[in-house]
């Protein structure tokens, strides 16, 4: 196993470690803690450098293995998605947003497994559109636990304004990822057949 599939791999196993910081206190309530959101902001930066770091290297170093294509991109929906749903259990990321997030990823992977089905087996590489909603999420949840650590228990209203605003540009974002993917590559979605 390669460098870059090793980071993915470990992406994926940060997952877990920041559910169980996430989990331990809800921002807004009696059981608030400054230090459990660090924790999970951390975790949660980290394993957002491992997304970044692995594709670089997989390219420069010309690496790209069937491994991390398929692992690379299920790592980063494990973190997000687990992200967003502890974000909507604060009060701050909408179920709508959530929706719009699942009913994306769902599509994409769909007519990915469908273009890979194909007769020539075609992979569809990730466009502008796509890295840019993965940047947003993640960039959105990083300020979401930074910013619920550093403000603390007295300024949840504009951490959480602020918040739930960036969660409604992430669902935008997503959603014209989304409709871009499906447009430019309808042709794998024949549906006389």
């Amino acid at each position: 196993m390669n460098l870059p599939n090793k980071l993915t791999l470990a992406r994926i196993l940060l997952v877990p470690v920041f559910m169980v910081f996430a989990s331990l206190t809800q921002y807004g309530t009696a059981d608030y803690n400054a230090a459990w959101y660090l924790a999970a902001g951390v975790v949660f930066a980290l394993a957002s450098f491992t997304d970044y770091l692995d594709g670089h290297l997989a390219r420069k170093w010309h690496m790209i293995t069937d491994f991390g294509k398929f692992a690379d991109p299920l790592a980063d929906k494990l973190l997000t998605t687990v992200a967003f749903l502890y974000m909507m259990r604060d009060g701050v990321c909408s179920p709508v947003v959530l929706a719009i997030i699942l009913a994306r990823e769902f599509a994409v992977s769909g007519l990915r497994m469908v273009a890979a089905g194909a007769k020539d087996g075609k992979v569809i590489a990730a466009n502008m559109w796509g890295k840019v909603k993965t940047v947003l999420q993640m960039l959105s949840i990083i300020f979401y636990y930074f910013a619920a650590a550093l403000a603390g228990p007295t300024d949840t209203m504009a951490v959480c304004l602020i918040s739930s605003a960036l969660c409604w540009l992430v669902a935008a974002v997503t959603a014209i990822s989304g409709i871009k993917y499906l447009v430019d590559n309808r042709h794998f979605i024949n549906t006389a057949k």
